[in-house]
């Protein structure tokens, strides 16, 4: 390997999720460099996966946007509280809220706690993912296969079904899915299936609550440093994550929150059914 080739230090965490305070060197997830102008002012937001990584980054950028915010998150009770400090010294109110997204009791629930800590719902962030590499199609379970869709797509739609008595014109859903649902992945098949099945979902909703004025879009990162990275990858692959795009490096959690604060904001007011690409550079054309 040349030594323009590694871009971080090898490293691998043995559990799922990750925990992002043992990530070396910490990931960019704490809006140290961005500047609020009240683009979100007064409104109340569910970001899932709100913890850590890119959605951390997000509620973060919300709250300096003037968001009240609630976090879901699976089980990562460090990573969540530190998320919910930085959002209360913005001066906003912040819910962290432990909840398995694959449920959908779960998740009637988490919107209904949402509500009533912020007295609003208004963007909702489908945000939460897993993965879990395997070198061939047969070495996915049944078990495997099913828990990554219940936690990556199912969930959306228990979300949304669950959001909409709460969702006024104007309101906002946000999905995120990733640049395997473009170019693919043959170590993730069922993860970047999911990828591909929310940039249909978000196409599909969009046009389902058009009518009633509510805007679904979609962000798909490229390589991002996240917890997702060393608790999934092993040692040597972390080593050189984000090398094989164009500009070279992966990107940052706080690089990929501007896209989700555009389409929460009125910048967006005129697309619906989109997907914005913060990948490094790789142009895959969806």
């Amino acid at each position: 390997m040349s030594e323009e080739e590694i871009t971080l230090p090898p490293q691998h965490q043995d559990r799922q999720p990750g925990r992002e305070h043992e990530m070396d060197p910490a990931p960019e997830s704490w809006g140290k460099n961005y500047i609020g102008s009240g683009r979100l002012a007064g409104k109340g937001v569910l970001i899932t996966g709100g913890d850590s990584g890119i959605g951390r980054a997000v509620a973060i950028a919300f709250a300096k946007e003037g968001a009240d915010v609630a976090i879901a998150y699976l089980e990562e009770e460090r990573d969540a509280a530190a998320t919910r400090a930085a959002i209360e010294r913005e001066g906003r109110r912040c819910e962290a809220i432990r909840c398995d997204i694959g449920d959908e009791g779960a998740c009637r629930d988490l919107v209904e706690r949402t509500v009533q800590s912020l007295g609003r719902l208004d963007v909702l962030v489908n945000n939460a993912a897993e993965q879990h590499p395997r070198k061939s199609i047969a070495e996915i379970s049944a078990e495997q296969l099913q828990r990554t869709f219940a936690t990556n797509i199912f969930s959306m739609f228990y979300l949304v079904k669950a959001a909409l008595p709460h969702l006024q014109p104007g309101a906002r859903i946000i999905n995120t899915s990733s640049v395997t649902a473009y170019r693919g992945s043959p170590q993730l098949l069922d993860y970047s299936s999911t990828k591909g099945a929310i940039v249909s979902f978000t196409r599909s909703l969009s046009l389902s609550l058009a009518e009633r004025g509510i805007l679904v879009n979609a962000v798909a990162p490229g390589p991002i440093w996240t917890p997702l990275i060393p608790s999934t990858f092993d040692e040597k692959k972390v080593e050189r994550f984000g090398a094989d795009v164009p500009l070279g490096r992966p990107g940052q959690p706080d690089e990929v929150a501007y896209s989700f604060v555009f389409l929460a904001s009125e910048a967006s007011s005129y697309m619906s059914g989109q997907v914005l690409h913060p990948n490094g550079g790789e142009v895959i054309n969806g």
